[in-house]
């Protein structure tokens, strides 16, 4: 940024026009949001006129900032920069707003529209993912460049993120906010456009607090811009807010908040500051008022003067070509200065897996183990080989086990405990009790494109969660969520803490791989393949409770890489043909093998398959599926959760043992007891099936 403001008549005619282009894309598309869009124009055009650092040619350039418009249903503040700095988008594009196919969807979407660096829509989410960028830049300094003084190396970045009243009201955004002051993320501005409006009218009826206190308490440097003068008069004074800009960027300690005070759809006729403009079109007449108060041609639409769009491109690919001339070659020192360095972001670039992954990779011997604790003992063993990997927990990390032995804390050093070292090169995360938060900035890192993420808490604190793993499966983000606790056997914490319904809802989310290991060796590779599918989240969902580790020797169970397709024969019945086919998840693969046992003793041949994930099984060609449960036998399925999903798998004339209603406060193993998920209760499903006099010993649903 230079010390003092350059505009000119061009750079106010471009942001009328991008105030144009937003009403008469709304217009055309019959619905939208135009009101912020017009507001906030002269805002978004001085980021990514006059602030931001980009190249239009290469939206993927590394050495780019980072913008993040947190309250996406004004996209078109966005999408006009785009067209008018060059990024691909297009009158045309402009013109198709919210149609099939276009390139400017109703709310900005990654990887659907170039320079758009995540999927916003849901409010507040955006600001989590801003944090989440800011701490992912941070992340990248310490990986790859540590020893470079503050303010000098070429991962240094700044995250730019624009939100709205209804932000601020959501919790996420608190959450997270008050994240970025304890992490002192000095590398993130969060601008606030403080309208006062919302869909139902003015924010007195339902929002009246002191936003600026609010983040002066969260330990945020703060500033206010007020274009309305303390209602004295309106006018954009781009000067104070440039100002403003200048001095958050100068303020490395802390996360910087700015509150510009705005009317909404400032320069219309008669609807200015009303809050039927902040989500419906204006009007035929309104917007022809608004044409001709701006000078332009009421009878026209989506009018682009030739001059001005030269004018903007011109700007940002000058301002392009000098920053990449610098950092290009600033860049290419530091590869030759660090050439190790260089080839871990060479592969951390392009996606690939350390060659030291697989003999990292613990093998766990029989015994007994909770899931949890193989997947911690399984985090600390790859720690080395796999240095992009880092994470946390909402303040569970003894009971998620996801701290890797050895590893400081991300954090800076004066927040250090007597439990945990802060460290800015750390690779602890500590998200505090922020579910929400978490997920949307473990997203935001994932996003980011250079480290891979986890965040961790219980399985049914994912509900917490559920809009920032949806966000992560439509973004097909490389996150990881680690859920533990997964089933009744949480016991005597009681029916708030017992999952029953979240795997079966998890499930439900297109793209998201739900993974469910059987033993601590179905772990290791559950985190393999976690890894290795970086164009998707995973969910590792694991026991509290120790399950047996099971023999893999010759004549024993299949090995645990078998996993990998999601289903697999664990062991087949004595006949290698059998009648019964018995399926598991999770913990319930064990009562699986035993109730096998007793059928085979009662000579009905039983194969058992361990299915930890069905995503992953589904995706397997049909005749493997068909092999692994074949036609003619009688399936069960056996899951410490809701019944919802499996029906599939084992047919109309299968079976499926359940726990279909909340739990309640007693020990684990009486629970399963109880509702019927034991081998006793599988052998008497499977001799009812069959045709044999049983007895029920699940309870009503009464």
């Amino acid at each position: 940024m230079t010390t003092s403001l350059e505009w000119t008549e061009l750079d106010s005619r471009a942001v009328d026009t991008a105030r144009i282009l937003a009403a008469d894309a709304v217009e055309r598309a019959g619905s939208g949001h135009p009101g912020t869009a017009i507001s906030l124009a002269p805002l978004a055009y001085l980021l990514y006129q006059k602030v931001m650092t980009g190249d239009p040619s290469d939206p993927g350039w590394r050495g780019r900032d980072r913008f993040v418009l947190s309250a996406g249903h004004a996209s078109l503040v966005q999408y006009a920069q785009l067209f008018l700095a060059g990024y691909g988008l297009e009158v045309e594009d402009l013109a198709a707003t919210r149609t099939e196919g276009g390139r400017t969807p109703a709310h900005p979407e990654y990887g659907h529209t170039a320079g758009v660096e995540c999927t916003t829509g849901p409010l507040g989410a955006g600001v989590a993912n801003a944090v989440g960028f800011a701490m992912a830049a941070r992340r990248d300094r310490a990986l790859l460049d540590p020893d470079a003084a503050d303010g000098t190396s070429v991962f240094d970045r700044t995250v730019y993120c624009v939100a709205g009243d209804g932000c601020m009201q959501e919790g996420v955004a608190a959450e997270a906010s008050s994240l970025a002051g304890t992490q002192k993320l000095g590398n993130l501005i969060l601008i606030y456009d403080d309208n006062r409006i919302t869909i139902e009218g003015g924010t007195q009826i339902s929002f009246t607090e002191d936003v600026m206190a609010r983040y002066a308490a969260y330990g945020w440097d703060v500033h206010h811009v007020d274009w309305t003068h303390g209602g004295q008069g309106y006018a954009e004074d781009l000067e104070a807010l440039y100002a403003a800009l200048r001095a958050a960027k100068q303020v490395t300690d802390r996360p910087s908040f700015i509150r510009l005070t705005t009317v909404i759809g400032w320069s219309l006729p008669t609807k200015a500051g009303h809050h039927s403009i902040h989500g419906a079109r204006l009007g035929a007449e309104e917007l022809a008022g608004l044409k001709v108060a701006l000078g332009f041609d009421p009878t026209r639409s989506f009018q682009v003067d030739p001059e001005v769009l030269a004018h903007t491109r011109r700007n940002a690919a000058d301002r392009a070509a000098a920053a990449r001339q610098v950092w290009d070659a600033r860049f290419d020192s530091w590869r030759q200065e660090h050439p190790d360095k260089a080839v871990l972001l060479d592969r951390l670039t392009s996606g690939g897996l350390p060659d030291e992954l697989p003999a990292a990779l613990p093998s766990f011997p029989v015994g007994m183990m909770s899931t949890r604790a193989a997947s911690g003992a399984v985090l600390t063993a790859i720690a080395d080989a796999v240095p992009e990997l880092w994470g946390g927990s909402a303040d569970l990390a003894g009971s998620n086990h996801t701290s890797m032995r050895g590893q400081s804390s991300f954090l800076p050093p004066e927040r250090s405990n007597e439990e945990f070292t802060g460290d800015y090169n750390g690779r602890t995360l500590h998200f505090g009790i922020r579910e929400h938060a978490m997920g949307n900035i473990v997203n935001g890192i994932a996003m980011s494109g250079t480290t891979r993420p986890y965040g961790g808490t219980y399985l049914v604190f994912s509900d917490y969660m559920r809009a920032a793993v949806r966000l992560a499966a439509l973004q097909k983000a490389p996150s990881i969520f680690v859920w533990t606790h997964d089933s009744i056997a949480v016991g005597e914490d009681g029916p708030t803490h017992q999952p029953v319904e979240q795997i079966a809802a998890l499930r439900a989310i297109p793209g998201l791989d739900v993974i469910r290991p059987m033993d601590a060796n179905e772990t290791a590779h559950a985190w393999a393949q976690a890894l290795a599918n970086d164009d998707r989240p995973s969910a590792i969902i694991l026991s509290r409770q120790d399950l047996p580790t099971v023999d893999r020797g010759p004549g024993a169970c299949a090995p645990a890489e078998h996993m990998a397709r999601g289903g697999y024969t664990l062991l087949e019945a004595s006949t290698g043909s059998p009648q019964v086919v018995l399926i598991g998840t999770g913990s319930e693969v064990d009562i699986a093998l035993s109730a096998r046992d007793r059928l085979e003793e009662d000579g009905v041949p039983t194969r058992v398959v361990s299915m930890p994930c069905l995503e992953w099984f589904d995706n397997q060609p049909q005749e493997y599926r068909a092999e692994v449960l074949p036609q003619g036998t009688l399936r069960v399925a056996i899951e410490a959760g809701v019944r919802m999903g499996w029906r599939e798998y084992v047919g109309d004339g299968g079976a499926i043992v359940s726990v279909d209603r909340f739990g309640e406060s007693a020990p684990g193993p009486r629970l399963y007891e109880k509702y019927g998920i034991t081998p006793d209760a599988v052998v008497d499903t499977v001799r009812t099936a069959l045709g044999e006099v049983t007895y029920d010993v699940r309870p009503s649903r009464a």
